[in-house]
C-alpha cells in the first residue's frame, strides 16, 4: 500500500485518523514503500477464427451486476514451470466472478471457467468482453455463448488497451502476491491464487468503489 491506502486502512480498520503527509513521512522513516506494479508486455494475437464487434469499447462501467464482464489469460512462470490463470471480472464492482488454472493455455481453460461463472451467476444477458485469442474467437466458445444466451465483445486486434480493466487485476495480483514469493510446485501457486482472490474480493478496498471491497459493494450498494 501507499500512503493514501494506508491512510484509508488505519481509518477503516482501527478508527485511526492521521494526516497523509505524516503517514508519507513515518513510511520514508521506516524504509516502507509501496510496490510499483511492473507493465505487463503485450504480444500479437493469433489470425481470428470467430470476430465479434467491440461491443464494450472501453466504456469500463457498469450500473449493475451481471451487466458487463471480461476476461482474459495470463501465465504464471515459476521453478522452471508454467501456469495459466483464466479470469472472468464483473466491471459494476471489480469482483472476479470464477476463474480456473491449467497447466495448459487452451479452450477447455476458457470454458471451464465460463462455466463455473454460470454456475455462480445468472448470466443471461451479459456482455462478455475479451481479446481475439484463439479460444476466444473459437466456434465452441461462441456457440457455448450463445446457448447461455450472452453477448460477445472483442478487442480490436494488437490493441491492449481494449480489455485494460482485466489486465489490471492480473498486474494487482503478480505485484501483491505473486512476484513476492517464490513458488516450487503448482499446489502452491494454486494456493496462493485462490487466497488472493478471496482477499481481493472480500477485504482489498477500492477507491473507485468508495473504499469497499468489491463484494461489500455489491451486497451494501447494489
Amino acid at each position: 500500500y501507499g500512503y493514501r491506502r494506508v491512510q484509508v486502512w488505519l481509518k477503516a480498520t482501527y478508527n485511526l485518523h492521521f494526516n497523509h503527509k505524516r503517514i508519507q513521512r513515518l513510511m520514508g522513516e521506516l524504509g516502507i514503500k509501496a510496490i510499483i506494479r511492473r507493465k505487463r508486455p503485450y504480444y500479437g494475437k493469433k489470425e481470428a477464427y470467430v470476430i465479434s464487434d467491440n461491443h464494450l469499447n472501453r466504456d469500463f462501467q457498469a450500473s449493475k451486476p451481471n451487466e458487463k464482464w471480461v476476461t482474459d489469460i495470463t501465465y504464471l512462470i515459476f521453478n522452471g514451470q508454467r501456469l495459466y490463470l483464466s479470469a472472468i471480472k464483473d466491471l459494476y464492482n471489480n469482483e472476479i466472478v470464477a476463474y480456473e488454472i491449467s497447466r495448459r493455455n487452451d479452450l477447455k481453460l476458457v470454458l471451464d471457467t465460463l462455466k463455473k461463472a454460470r454456475k455462480k451467476r445468472n448470466v443471461k444477458g451479459i456482455l462478455l468482453h475479451s481479446d481475439q485469442g484463439f479460444q476466444y474467437t473459437s466456434r465452441q466458445y461462441n456457440q457455448l455463448l450463445k446457448k447461455y444466451q450472452m453477448k460477445a465483445s472483442m478487442s480490436r486486434k494488437g490493441n491492449c488497451w481494449d480489455n485494460a480493466c482485466i489486465e489490471s487485476f492480473f498486474s494487482h495480483f503478480k505485484s501483491e502476491c505473486f512476484h513476492l514469493y517464490s513458488f516450487r510446485t503448482a499446489d502452491e501457486v494454486k494456493f496462493a491464487v485462490r487466497k488472493y482472490i478471496h482477499f481481493y474480493n472480500h477485504q482489498r478496498f477500492q477507491k473507485k468503489l468508495n473504499n469497499l471491497s468489491p463484494y461489500k459493494y455489491r451486497t451494501q450498494v447494489a
